[in-house]
């Protein structure tokens, strides 16, 4: 699918991997709607990036407002054609330890943001998709965002390698679910990127991770991820598939 006078829905489109997404996406002539808290800087980068863009608040583990989302996608630029799942929280704790056991509500809000909010995309996403006419043998393309977490979990990251995981394994089955509608779904799992969130840790600890990645031993660049989403959307063999993007990294434990 060429992204070219398409419409695509990005959660977490407002910062990181989101907003690179964003970019690449709309480089490429793609209409946008750019879905983030909010709270977030969303509305003021979607009026940056023009007529071709708009801003849906949204809290991907509502229905209601992802269908508002998924809504204005239809009714400002005419459908739905790519949904791309940026949005996602971390946490670090382990399963117990001296302080006691991993809090339970912790753990919930984690999968409830990271997998079940994803899913939450998905299916609204979907069922806006399968209504519409087919372009060049296809209805849309998902793609979610999960972690090299959901392979190699470290230490203390029980909830977020939980979340990811369950990411990874329902690609499949979704890609299958809407291969008679024509709707793709891919999932990529990034390594270490350089988002906001690694941006404040100090510059020894960020030199520590790009050092442990193989090759290019640095971290990952947004844009990077960005364009692997619009080759995704561009190649119609790519299905069902979770794609590692980082660098040949295997974590370490800790």
């Amino acid at each position: 699918m060429r992204p070219e006078g398409k419409t695509a829905l990005v959660t977490g489109g407002a910062s990181g991997l989101g907003r690179a997404t964003v970019e690449a996406l709309h480089e490429r002539g793609a209409n946008v709607v750019v879905a983030d808290l909010a709270s977030s800087a969303g509305e003021t980068f979607a009026k940056e990036l023009g007529g071709r863009a708009r801003f849906a608040a949204a809290d991907v583990t509502s229905p209601e407002e992802v269908n508002t989302a998924v809504a204005t996608a239809a009714g400002e630029f005419g459908g739905l054609h790519i949904a791309v799942n940026c949005a996602g929280i971390g946490w670090a704790a382990r399963t117990a330890d001296r302080s006691g056991p991993h809090d339970l509500e912790v753990f919930s809000t984690v999968i409830r943001v990271n997998l079940i909010g994803t899913f939450n995309v998905i299916r609204l996403a979907a069922a806006q998709m399968s209504g519409q006419d087919p372009v060049d043998d296809e209805r849309g393309v998902i793609v979610n965002t999960a972690s090299i977490a959901a392979f190699d979990g470290q230490i203390g990251q029980v909830a977020y390698a939980a979340s990811k995981g369950g990411v990874v394994s329902m690609t499949l089955p979704v890609a299958r679910d809407m291969a008679s509608r024509q709707i793709r779904c891919v999932t990529i799992a990034p390594g270490t990127f350089d988002t906001p969130m690694l941006a404040m840790l100090p510059d020894e600890a960020r030199q520590k991770l790009a050092d442990e990645i193989p090759h290019p031993r640095r971290l990952g660049r947004p844009s990077e991820f960005g364009a692997l989403v619009a080759h995704i959307v561009e190649n119609p063999m790519l299905n069902g598939e979770t794609i590692r993007l980082d660098g040949a990294l295997r974590m370490p434990p800790k």
